[in-house]
């Protein structure tokens, strides 16, 4: 489910803002059915796997996203 759901979700979002997500089952539910609606390809018969799939690995009760940054800083000066 994992490959689906980077076909779906990536097509619009850069990863970090799935990984950031920490939603209970209810709120995936719409997030899907929202992403949908707005044009997400989400076969209907992989919905509620997908479903499954996010609430699973991006819910409340899991660690907060910390990205790893690295030290080097590109020509604006900011982290790269």
């Amino acid at each position: 489910m994992q490959a689906k759901a980077t076909t779906a979700c990536l097509e619009c979002h850069e990863a970090r803002i799935i990984l950031q997500q920490r939603l209970s089952k209810a709120a995936w539910t719409k997030e899907v059915d929202k992403m949908t609606k707005w044009g997400a390809l989400v076969d209907p018969a992989d919905r509620d796997a997908l479903i499954d799939y996010l609430s699973a690995n991006f819910n409340p009760d899991k660690p907060l996203y910390n990205p790893q940054y690295t030290s080097a800083k590109n020509g604006s000066g900011k982290r790269q």
